[in-house]
């Protein structure tokens, strides 16, 4: 009977492994497919940038160019638009007025965001829970459903042809960035806020003494969406910004593809330029990113 259990045990254990090793050759075939599948137009992408213009109009496809050519990029850093008397890069213009309208709004709005998701999880007062509820009601409404609304008002102010549209909205916070930096408050132990009202610290001054640097990551985290959010909003800048003056890099881009339609390798190289700042965010914070995510309503 004893070598039985024991055996029993042990085609228990290899059957276990067995699974295991099953389940994760799965899961890594899995990711494996899936990076073939993003990463495969997007090497095609960076392959025909280094292709002659000839090459890539060629209806027989080649995977590696013939001839490496960096002619497009040289015409993205500088084609220049000759609308205005301006002689900077359309493209480095765009990303220039693209860092004007955004980063003040992500900024000024996620620090606005942060103080209101702290009210929530933190302090008492009436009604804090029914404000949340409406709160978080808003995130329900399509923004297109705003959209007519919105461009009428900025009309009557006369912001329409501006940046102002695209800038002072955000400055008041976004509800998805009040949810989650509510829920990483919700998570730092109250004891620590009833501690520093004991040694006569404000309500603005433990948000800022306490809060804001236990939040770094959550802070970060947000950051980074919202910037990224406005830096690839199209629509946005295209319904408001209507003089090349104030085109952000995505107008900025969608001009110089009609000024290049049948130069493939000049817009591959543009879209490639313009993704090379969202890819550097990424990678010199992804930690803080990730990190960010992953602590989002648990306990710290």
């Amino acid at each position: 009977m004893i070598k039985n259990e024991s055996g029993l045990k042990l085609t228990a254990s290899k059957m276990t492994k067995i699974r295991k090793i099953v389940s994760l050759t799965l899961i890594y075939t899995a990711l494996v497919l899936f990076a073939i599948w993003i990463l495969a137009p997007f090497s095609m992408v960076i392959i025909t940038s280094f292709k002659t213009r000839k090459e890539a109009s060629d209806p027989v496809f080649h995977f590696f160019p013939e001839k490496w050519s960096f002619d497009g990029y040289k015409e993205v850093f500088t084609y220049t638009s000759g609308v205005d008397d301006s002689e900077i890069p359309v493209m480095l213009k765009g990303f220039l007025n693209t860092l004007i309208i955004v980063l003040p709004p992500t900024i000024i709005g996620l620090f606005v965001s942060a103080m209101s998701a702290y009210a929530f999880a933190k302090l008492r007062f009436k009604g804090k829970n029914v404000f949340f509820s409406a709160l978080l009601l808003t995130m329900m409404i399509p923004g297109t459903i705003m959209l007519t609304p919105s461009y009428l008002i900025y009309d009557m102010l006369g912001w329409v042809d501006t940046p102002l549209p695209l800038m002072l909205p955000g400055m008041f916070g976004a509800a998805t960035c009040v949810f989650f930096m509510r829920q990483f408050y919700a998570g730092i132990p109250t004891s620590l806020v009833e501690a520093a009202k004991l040694d006569g610290m404000g309500y603005f001054k433990i948000f800022w003494k306490i809060m804001v640097p236990l939040s770094v990551p959550a802070l970060f985290a947000q950051g980074i969406l919202g910037f990224i959010g406005g830096y690839n909003d199209y629509f946005g800048p295209y319904l408001y910004l209507h003089e090349p003056e104030w085109y952000t890099l995505q107008l900025a881009l969608a001009s110089f593809k009609g000024t290049y339609s049948y130069n493939i390798p000049t817009v591959m190289a543009g879209a490639l330029v313009a993704l090379i700042p969202a890819l550097v965010i990424y990678i010199v914070a992804q930690k803080y990113f990730i990190e960010g995510i992953a602590t989002s309503g648990m306990k710290i």
